[in-house]
């Protein structure tokens, strides 16, 4: 059986932080709300917990029930998770005499405890809270404080419970991966053998029980998610499993064709559907960003319900959906507020009688593709930058028309072709064009123009959850430019999206 970790999310804002570094240390974890224990505790190994907006002095704080933790399993609070190990078990927490944010330095440190093993003197970490531990708990102990935090960590004898006020998961705690592989590996016995190779045995041979002998439909994409998807499931239940790949009208420039073709030889049974007017005809006069994703993932449902019809005895459809669609998905009273909704997220109508599985549901996109080399997928698909499922809709700014999508497709081909010709494509995490639902002044000739105005981005990135612009050469953007006001009509300004995530997300929409 796979190890597994908790992470109880009180709703910080780094929670998908920590999962990100456990996974790194090649260790499985999971995510959970606070209130909501999965129905296996039993199975997971230790817990962490995160840190929260909330205070533990207000009413409205997050309380869970840890009997069934504190003192079986090994556990970690960070921040809030520290504070809550602390108020609520004999210590104290007050406001902080000065809210304590940014860079702080380890000025003293139990060099001999277990967790602290490899951390450095003046070790620099991150502090994000408004409160402080004034007291520590009943049984801790002071292991470790800065010069303005005097119960920075802390452990508590008798348990192996620890504390800690700052957050060893984001980049500027410099010894913060250290301290939790100390935690996981010395402390909690982890034996990090979460690889892709590990996911594949496993996921297949889950498959296999999970399946039997029913047949499967399967939406493809042409991306890395649902590619590797269907080689996992291909590899499971062989032909049995069926792909439809949806025009909806809304993908890139001869994208239908391409996607076709790329997956001939690859021993898939793969049916091309064109169901470019429906989605176009339902998405007329629509203009909010959550009324277009519902649309078209309605519509996606209803067509594979239409095609599932077809497939005699199919009981099952299969999604990429992979874990930032779940994780932003979700909005559970405060943690992990929902971002946007996701057409992969959610599951089917009452009147659907496919049953739904996922058998990337828990994976970050950076190990999707390690997975998938690890099935031996060709570099080219695996490489292939990520594309949102609604397409280009949440790409347009405003009302979905034939014209506007015509014209956001010719800059986005133009766009990619560059970044390949140029050789920034593979140095580029994700890059596409949004159409801006704004016109502008420009001159063409002797003429005046009153035409739209596009952007382009492009972002470097490992999951998806955190992204920062590319800084991509002048030379570059301004060829682009160029190319696209001369090639594409209706286009006369094109400006560049210099936004990182967060604030901003990835996709406009």
């Amino acid at each position: 059986m796979q190890e597994k970790l908790l992470i109880l999310d009180f709703g910080s804002q780094y929670t998908q932080l920590i999962a990100r570094r456990v996974r790194e240390l090649n260790i499985y974890c999971e995510i959970h709300p606070y209130h909501t224990l999965p129905d296996d505790l039993v199975d997971f190994k230790a817990v962490i917990l995160s840190g929260s907006p909330f205070s533990v002095r207000g009413e409205d704080a997050p309380h869970p029930d840890l009997s069934q933790i504190r003192g079986h399993k090994p556990l970690l609070g960070v921040c809030y998770g520290a504070q809550y190990l602390s108020h609520f078990s004999g210590g104290e927490v007050a406001p902080s005499a000065t809210r304590e944010y940014g860079r702080a330095h380890l000025s003293f440190l139990d060099k001999e405890n277990t967790f602290l093993k490899g951390v450095a003197p003046q070790s620099q970490v991150w502090m994000s809270h408004g409160d402080t531990i004034q007291q520590l708990p009943t049984g801790g102990r002071l292991i470790a404080s800065t010069d303005d935090v005097k119960n920075a960590a802390f452990e508590i004898e008798g348990e192996t419970t620890f504390g800690i006020q700052f957050h060893p998961e984001v980049y500027h705690s410099t010894d913060g991966k250290q301290m939790l592989q100390n935690f996981l590996v010395d402390i909690a016995g982890f034996k990090q053998d979460w690889t892709s190779d590990s996911f594949v045995d496993m996921t297949v041979e889950n498959l296999r029980k999970q399946l039997g002998e029913d047949k499967v439909i399967l939406g493809l994409s042409g991306g890395v998610d649902s590619t590797v998807a269907a080689v996992l499931l291909h590899r499971a239940i062989g032909d049995r499993l069926n792909c439809i790949f949806v025009n909806n009208g809304l993908l890139r420039k001869n994208e239908f064709i391409d996607v076709l073709e790329q997956y001939k030889g690859m021993g898939l049974n793969v049916k091309g559907v064109d169901a470019s007017e429906t989605f176009l005809s339902r998405l007329k006069e629509v203009t909010d960003p959550e009324p277009k994703r519902k649309i078209i993932g309605n519509t996606f449902i209803d067509v594979f319900d239409a095609e599932s019809k077809q497939v005699e005895g199919a009981t099952w459809l299969a999604q990429g959906t992979i874990y930032p669609d779940v994780i932003e998905s979700v909005s559970v009273n405060g943690p992990s507020v929902t971002i946007k909704s996701h057409h992969n997220v959610g599951g089917l109508p009452d009147y659907m009688t496919l049953k739904i599985v996922e058998p990337l549901r828990m994976l970050f996109k950076d190990e999707v593709r390690r997975v998938g080399a690890s099935l031996g997928i060709a570099p080219t698909l695996i490489g292939r930058h990520p594309f949102p499922g609604p397409g280009l809709a949440i790409r347009i700014l405003g009302e979905v028309t034939p014209e506007n999508v015509r014209i956001l497709q010719e800059v986005d081909a133009h766009f990619i072709q560059g970044l390949k010709e140029w050789d920034l494509y593979d140095k580029v995490w994700q890059a596409g064009a949004i159409l801006l639902p704004v016109n502008s002044v420009g001159v063409m000739g002797d003429e005046r123009t009153y035409e739209k105005c596009v952007a382009l981005r492009a972002v470097e990135s490992t999951d998806g959850m955190t992204a920062d612009w590319v800084h991509l050469p002048y030379a570059f953007l301004q060829k682009m430019s160029n190319t696209i006001i001369n090639k594409v009509p209706g286009v006369n300004r094109v400006v560049y999206d210099i936004s990182s995530k967060p604030p901003a997300t990835i996709e406009w929409e």
